[in-house]
């Protein structure tokens, strides 16, 4: 394996651990919706906790999803195509839960319709997608060109795979709990049922992650690489011990934020269990198929991709970052006049510095030079002197 394909290995994973993390409390949110909230006032707080944030956070998932396509396309096609009636069904939660959220505030008479949607949106997602999890940890049938060879759909849902499910969508109601705790006023009657219900759940989650781990090792047994097993025990740990600090700092120090916090670490944990106990392989097959696993090196990309890829990202997302802080200083000017002035100016600069790192590229010998790869960077040149030139011209 390359440091390249080992790099991308453990950032999809990090893309993961952000989609659950972020994603996850509010997914947690809406499947507690109608069991915390009692009357209209604390729907409304609950919705309000997490309108502003639901959709940035479904972009994690996003990200996972398109670096998979991009880094590793044979893993990408076999989990999109094997897991695809599961896919679907999460998407569908996602999409329904998007319009029930928009929607509801505009017609109130509907709000029952909206308020089931918005549940059933929450929970197809914080279930599915940790039974996929177990899937691919555990092992399908694949044929020999790498397909799916299982039952659609119900040949996903096994006793470990449903135990794998209910432990992330624990999680996730875990993290609801604690984050509608944070959210609401001190001394409400929602508050304190989401702290009550948030430390039974997080003993529920402790459990669940014991009986996981004793069938894991007893059961399925992975092929753990040996360099792994230190690292994997101790994101195991760190798991358990984060979970244990969350329950103290809620309850004998009332600090919801600590609690919530703890809670995130501990997801992050189990992400990172997760990615060292399957390393190097991205799906893993069932012994009992014709097809082998396929580990990183076999799904990988060209190295010149996963350079681009790195590239890209080592310069995007400090960029991206810097756009999304960066306000104008002039109010006198329209806000729509500057935020196009704004990502004109910026999309200049990001085709310049893409332009600069391909020629690196070729500079130090890493791939030789190609007509194409030569129009590429002259077509950047050309479009970050054109953007920049409209960036210039572009007047309130």
């Amino acid at each position: 394996m390359t440091i390249l394909q080992i790099l991308w290995f453990f950032l999809i994973f990090v893309l993961i651990a952000g989609y659950f993390v972020l994603d996850g409390f509010d997914l947690g949110a809406g499947v507690l919706y109608p069991v915390l909230a009692k009357d209209e006032t604390e729907r409304a707080y609950i919705r309000r906790s997490i309108v502003p944030v639901w959709d940035g956070n479904e972009v994690w998932l996003l990200t996972a999803g398109g670096a998979l396509f991009a880094a590793f396309p044979a893993a990408y096609a076999t989990t999109f195509s094997g897991f695809y009636l599961a896919v679907m069904l999460v998407l569908f939660g996602l999409i329904v839960r998007a319009v029930s959220l928009e929607f509801r505030a505009h017609d109130a008479s509907w709000s029952r319709v909206w308020d089931v949607c918005f549940v059933v949106g929450s929970f197809l997602p914080a279930l599915l997608l940790g039974v996929a999890v177990g899937n691919a940890f555990a092992g399908i049938p694949m044929a020999a060109n790498g397909d799916y060879s299982g039952v659609p759909l119900l040949g996903l849902i096994t006793p470990y795979t449903l135990l794998v499910g209910l432990l992330g969508f624990s999680m996730c109601l875990t993290a609801g709990c604690l984050w509608i705790a944070l959210k609401t006023p001190e001394g409400s009657d929602l508050r304190a049922r989401a702290r009550k219900l948030g430390g039974i759940l997080q003993i529920v989650t402790l459990v669940l992650f014991v009986v996981c781990g004793a069938m894991t090792l007893g059961v399925i047994r992975p092929a753990i690489e040996p360099a792994m097993w230190p690292v994997a025990c101790v994101f195991a740990v760190l798991f358990a011990i984060a979970l244990i600090v969350s329950i103290y700092l809620g309850r004998a120090k009332g600090s919801d934020l600590g609690a919530f916090l703890a809670q995130s670490a501990g997801a992050v944990c189990l992400i990172g269990l997760l990615a060292t106990s399957m390393f190097p392989t991205l799906v893993v097959a069932d012994p009992a198929g014709v097809g082998a696993s396929i580990t990183a090196a076999t799904a990988a990309s060209s190295e010149i991709s996963l350079a681009w890829m790195t590239g890209i990202a080592c310069i995007g997302v400090p960029l991206g970052v810097v756009m999304a802080w960066w306000e104008p200083m002039d109010t006198r000017k329209t806000w729509r006049s500057m935020e196009r002035k704004h990502y004109l100016k910026w999309l200049s600069v990001l085709c310049v510095v893409l332009a600069v790192f391909g020629a690196g590229i070729f500079a130090v010998g890493y791939q030789s030079l190609s007509v194409g790869r030569v129009a590429t960077i002259c077509l950047l040149v050309v479009a970050a002197a054109v953007l920049a030139w409209l960036s210039r011209r572009d007047r309130p």
